[in-house]
Order: C-alpha cells, then sequence, then structure tokens
C-alpha cells in the first residue's frame, strides 16, 4: 500500500449564521479555545482550537441537515450528556455504533454534532 496524500485532518470548516452565538457554544459550553490568528477575509468567523485540530466558523447561510455533522471524541459519553443538558443543550440518548457509543445535539446555528466514545458498550 503507498502511503496517504494525507497524514492527519488539520480543521472543520462548519457554517453558521450568528458566528457570535456559535462561538459562545463552543467556547463556553463545550469549552474550546478561540485562536487569535485568524485573518480579516471580509465576513464573519472564528477560528477555534481543541487539541491539535481547529473548526473554522464561517458566518453564511446554513445548509439544510443532510446528516452532515463532525464527531468530538470524548472520554465518558454518559457524563457528557449529563453536563450538556444540565446547560440547556438538548442531546440524544446514547446508542452503540460499531465498536463505541454516540449521542447527537446541535449547536445554535443548526449544524449537528456527534459525541463519540470509541470501544465503549451501552
Amino acid at each position: 500500500m503507498t502511503e496517504p496524500l494525507v497524514s492527519d485532518l488539520h480543521h472543520v470548516s462548519i457554517n453558521v449564521d450568528d458566528y457570535a452565538a456559535a462561538e459562545a457554544f463552543y467556547v463556553d459550553t463545550l469549552g474550546l479555545a478561540k485562536r487569535d490568528d485568524r485573518p480579516d477575509f471580509g465576513f464573519g468567523g472564528a477560528w477555534l482550537q481543541i487539541g491539535g485540530r481547529q473548526i473554522h466558523l464561517i458566518e453564511t447561510q446554513t445548509p439544510e441537515d443532510l446528516g452532515q455533522h463532525f464527531a468530538f471524541e470524548v472520554a465518558d459519553l454518559d457524563a457528557t450528556i449529563a453536563e450538556l443538558r444540565q446547560r440547556g443543550v438538548e442531546v440524544t440518548d446514547a446508542v452503540a455504533v460499531g465498536s463505541g457509543r454516540q449521542a447527537f445535539a446541535h449547536d445554535p446555528c443548526g449544524n449537528r454534532l456527534e459525541f463519540n466514545q470509541p470501544g465503549a458498550t451501552l
């Protein structure tokens, strides 16, 4: 097998119709760090850091939810669900998928988020 052309995931860019509300959710509710190196592109947005990866918020019309989502890995899905609900976030119950468990929620702009605990069973 040949080496892949790409080595890792650098960032995920998501469309938000209110980047201030989205930024508050990702920073204040989920605990991501706001980066200060985002250039002025002439439209609203923010660059956020989580571990070695970034999420780029782009202020624009939010696309319809057709299963598009991205996933956060968590160590304890039950504790994550409980904490999100305590913070006022609607989140699904955990379900087993493959070799792990997952639950879903939406950010304030309607983007679908998965919270995934690999290797866990119900």
